[in-house]
């Protein structure tokens, strides 16, 4: 069985690699290849392009980046003829990975898509699109396998990935020792993002933001997991201009986010983590001016972080495009520190998003549907 993968970013890779273990024990000899980053190295795949040379985010961006784009869907292409892969597992990354689908299709290469396009977000269209190209959906949230049904879409609700693999490795005490940290301070996670250009927009005014807060609040600490699509000494170069205590971690991001007070963290999957690790959160989003304008034309929902969409409610504060400034990000993050009816409900409300996310099993069933496909087609 010969399974082809791709996965664009960080939390992509994180998910491949979880899916390629589970391949993996159940079938040894299976063989994994495509695109994706260390972690879907170290569980096995064979890496034929790695995604840290890939950092754009919106629809601008992207737009200015398209020739590696168009090298990049050819190079798979190439992969594809040579290889003849099974099955092919797209990984969330929409914009380029539909348009590698429909490749996949031309060449009678059926399409699993993992962490699929957010068709209840976004334009709609784009469900008839999936149920022309894609083979199967494997859907995280139970309201994303109502919409793609809608279009006539093979979608199975697998449960959402992030129950089994979100849970610490360690004792708090241990934690706390790993890190060099101390239960005496309030210790703060910061999570600008893993794209550089996520980081780079956001990071500085995190700590802008920080900063204000430190000097009237000595025990707070600060901790930054660095994602490994970002260079460590990119990081040190921006936190070197700012007087906040920051540790630079590597890795173990559940033990150290259970020894966490609260986190600032770039929209997307770490809001989902934090928020089934019980840390309340405060949610940043900045992208280019063009790409949030025809987001907001395009989007259909009200709040953009993962919580909320799951809760159905505002449970965790959104900063946007313009309000993520430093004296907002002191105002939110000083009130869920400082207010204690404010961090006691959001950390009842984040307990009760995590039971709606469903229950354990999900990236077994998730290799389940792979191989399923695959070894109809093989």
């Amino acid at each position: 069985m010969k399974i082809m993968f791709s996965a664009g970013e960080a939390s992509g890779d994180t998910h491949g690699a979880s899916v390629a273990k589970a391949l993996l024990a159940a079938y040894p000899e299976a063989q994994l290849f495509g695109m994706g980053g260390d972690l879907m190295k170290a569980a096995g795949v064979n890496i034929i392009y790695d995604i840290q040379k890939l950092g754009f985010i919106g629809i601008v961006e992207i737009i200015a980046h398209l020739p590696t784009f168009f090298k990049l869907r050819s190079l798979l292409k190439e992969a594809m003829l040579k290889e003849k892969p099974d099955v092919l597992v797209c990984i969330d990354y929409p914009g380029f990975n539909m348009r590698l689908a429909k490749v996949a299709k031309e060449l009678n290469i059926p399409v699993v898509y993992y962490i699929a396009p957010t068709i209840w977000a976004w334009n709609k269209g784009r469900g008839k699109d999936i149920a022309k190209t894609v083979t199967k959906v494997a859907s995280i949230f139970p309201f994303e396998a109502e919409a793609y049904r809608e279009f006539g879409v093979d979608v199975e609700f697998v449960g959402n990935p992030l129950v089994d693999i979100v849970h610490p490795t360690m004792t708090e005490e241990e934690a706390y020792q790993y890190f060099g940290a101390s239960p005496e301070d309030r210790n703060i996670l910061l999570m600008p993002g893993s794209r550089q250009q996520e980081v780079e927009g956001l990071l500085p005014t995190m700590l802008e933001g920080v900063a204000k807060l430190c000097e009237t609040r000595k025990d707070l600490k600060f901790y930054l997991p660095r994602a490994h699509t970002i260079p460590r000494e990119d990081l040190e170069k921006i936190l070197q201009k700012y007087s906040v205590p920051v540790t630079i971690t590597e890795g173990n991001n559940y033990d150290l986010m259970q020894i966490c007070t609260a986190c600032i963290a770039a929209s997307g999957t770490a809001t989902l983590e934090t928020a089934l690790m019980n840390v309340p959160t405060l949610l940043v989003y900045k992208v280019a001016a063009l790409t949030y304008g025809i987001g907001k034309l395009l989007v259909n929902i009200k709040d953009i972080g993962l919580p909320n969409i799951v809760a159905k409610r505002r449970v965790i504060p959104e900063l946007l495009q313009g309000e993520v400034s430093p004296q907002n990000i002191e105002r939110e993050l000083g009130r869920i520190l400082d207010t204690p009816s404010v961090y006691k409900q959001m950390k009842a409300d984040l307990t009760q998003v995590k039971l709606d996310l469903g229950a354990p099993g999900a990236v077994q069933r998730v290799a389940d549907v792979i191989a399923s496909v695959a070894m109809k087609e093989a």
